[in-house]
């Protein structure tokens, strides 16, 4: 999950990933893949995107409802 996308302008140039919480716009440092087992088959794997500073917050929010499935680092 480590590639940049390009603009939705047709810019060209690289848009870094933002964090996934609520009001934040930071630049995401980490990967949570998760999966609600009542809504999704094994084979989806959703994605919340986290920086420094919400990584523990996200991933503790899924993690309590079994939902989180990896903490990766985005490079």
């Amino acid at each position: 999950m480590s590639e940049q996308h390009p603009e939705p302008d047709g810019g060209g140039l690289p848009e870094p990933r933002r964090c996934s919480a609520k009001g934040c716009r930071a630049a995401a440092t980490t990967d949570l893949g998760w999966r609600n087992p009542r809504l999704h088959d094994a084979a989806r794997v959703k994605h919340w995107l986290a920086c420094d500073e919400h990584a523990d917050y996200l991933a503790d929010f899924l993690a309590r409802r079994s939902f989180l499935l990896t903490r990766d680092p985005i490079a």
